[in-house]
């Protein structure tokens, strides 16, 4: 039997970018221009606010705060005192809307962005990765990815591997001790599916969201699907484990995506609990 989902919270305009923290999940609903955190017993608070509206999210080694500003294609860093910096500009490099990040346990922030104007009709084309080093310098990291989404890194730091969204696939890279990336290969092909949000397991298994499919898998190295878990009518944008054992599984849904859905309040955070715990980053 799949398993059942219990919504935590609704009323969501476009829900982004989980984070498991301190009890308490963090997420974007970037159409709403907030960061938000909610805890098991669905107690919502804000952190902030962006106006470019915010997507991925991290810490840093000092616990700050670190969002993707979408629009205007910046990283800011949410001070102790709840002022905002700007900590990366990368508008000159990029020139879709920026959207996932990872930060390893060095401090280093991999960025990707859309690559085109999806929700403008441009046609699709491949984009960069881009790592922001802990002094906000910005190098590239990864060339020719399609739609680069949601990201994980191994629990010995060495492996990164990321969601192609319109490439149906997830795809790994060797990571250096400088951060840099090499040794491209395919992790897992998923045809039929395309990754969004992304978390990864003790087991090596790959939680994917998959917004067209309308659901959640569970992924190996090779592209074994292990699990599926449906969602009837509705897509699968990002997902995240954590808990008090690392076993809740977050799910963001929504019914549709685009600048449309926002007025509909549709998104939700849905939870189920599964038998192995969340492993790596983030």
């Amino acid at each position: 039997m799949p398993r059942t989902l219990t919504t935590l919270l609704d009323g969501l305009q476009f829900g982004e970018g989980p984070r498991w923290r301190n009890g308490k999940l963090w997420f974007s609903d970037f159409y709403a221009q907030r960061v938000q955190t909610i805890d098991l017993d669905g107690n919502v608070e804000l952190v902030t606010e962006v106006a470019q509206q915010p997507s991925g999210l991290g810490f840093d080694g000092k616990g700050r705060l670190l969002i993707v500003s979408m629009l205007d294609r910046r990283l800011l860093r949410l001070e102790p005192d709840g002022s905002k910096s700007v900590f990366a500009d990368l508008s000159d490099r990029v020139t879709a809307p920026c959207n996932d990040m990872i930060i390893d346990a060095d401090d280093r922030a991999y960025v990707g962005n859309f690559g085109f104007e999806r929700h403008k009709g441009e046609a699709p084309v491949t984009t960069s990765l881009w790592r922001v080093d802990p002094d906000g310098s910005v190098h590239h990291a990864a060339d020719d990815l399609f739609f680069p989404n949601g990201t994980v890194i191994t629990p010995d730091g060495k492996t990164l591997i990321i969601g192609e969204t319109f490439a149906n696939r997830l795809t790994a890279f060797d990571k250096a001790p400088d951060g840099s990336l090499f040794g491209r290969r395919i992790f897992a092909d998923v045809p039929g599916c395309f990754p969004d949000g992304i978390c990864l397991d003790a087991e090596g298994a790959i939680w994917v969201a998959d917004p067209r499919g309308k659901r959640v898998v569970r992924v190996f190295d090779g592209g074994r699907v292990a699990e599926e878990i449906p969602l009837g009518d509705r897509g699968a944008y990002a997902c995240m484990l954590g808990g008090p054992e690392g076993r809740h599984l977050f799910v963001i849904t929504n019914e549709d995506s685009g600048p449309d859905i926002a007025a509909k309040r549709l998104g939700r955070i849905e939870v189920t609990e599964v038998e192995v715990r969340g492993a790596g980053l983030p």
